[in-house]
C-alpha cells in the first residue's frame, strides 16, 4: 500500500500513535531495550524539544522520529542520539527516510555536529536506512545488556556534520 504523507512536528496530541508504534518496536525485540512503551511525560523529559517529527498521512501517524541527549554535559551539547520508528503498514513507502532526512537537516540547523545511533545488529533495515543517511559503523558493542535474560550486541554508528563543527 502506498501512502501519500508529510513530515510534521510531533505533537503532544500525537502521543497515541507515536506510542502505539513505539510499542509494536518494542513488540519484536529488536528495536530497543526497552520492554514497554513509557508514558508521554517520561518519553517528553527523555527527548530534546527540537528535531521531534512524525509521518502523516491526514490524521494517521505513519512513523516517528526524535533525538535524545546523551549526555546533561555542555561539551556534548552537539551530540544526540537518534530514535526512528516505522509502523509496520507504512514500510516500504521511503517514510523512515523522509523523517531521517528532516532529522538530519533540522539538527544541522540547530547545532548538531554529531548524531549517534546503537542499533541491534539483526535490524538490518535499520542500518540500512542509517547508512544510507551518511551514518557510519563505529564498532559492535558486544553482550552490552540484556533483552529478556538473553545478553544481546548493538552496533554503534554517527553521523558527522560536514557543516556544523568542521572548521
Amino acid at each position: 500500500m502506498t501512502f501519500e504523507y508529510t513530515i510534521d512536528t510531533l505533537q503532544p496530541a500525537d502521543w497515541e500513535q507515536v506510542c502505539a508504534i513505539y510499542q509494536a518496536g518494542i513488540a519484536t525485540g529488536q528495536a530497543t531495550f526497552e520492554t514497554q512503551a513509557p508514558t508521554w511525560e517520561q518519553w517528553n523529559a527523555a527527548h530534546l524539544d527540537v528535531c521531534r517529527f512524525v509521518a502523516r498521512a491526514g490524521e494517521q501517524v505513519l512513523g516517528w522520529a526524535a533525538l535524545s541527549p546523551v549526555s546533561r554535559r555542555q561539551v556534548y551539547a552537539g551530540v544526540a542520539e537518534v530514535s526512528v520508528y516505522i509502523a509496520d503498514f507504512a514500510r516500504g513507502n521511503r517514510v523512515g527516510t523522509a523523517l531521517l532526512t528532516a532529522l538530519v537537516e533540522q539538527s544541522e540547523a540547530h547545532g548538531f555536529w554529531t548524531l549517534q545511533a546503537s542499533i541491534f545488529p539483526e535490524n538490518q533495515a535499520s542500518l540500512v536506512l542509517h547508512r544510507k543517511h551518511g551514518f557510519r559503523e563505529l564498532g559492535r558493542r558486544e553482550r552490552i545488556a540484556q533483552l529478556h535474560g538473553v545478553w544481546r550486541d548493538t552496533v554503534v554508528l554517527e553521523r558527522r556534520s560536514r557543516f556544523i563543527g568542521a572548521d
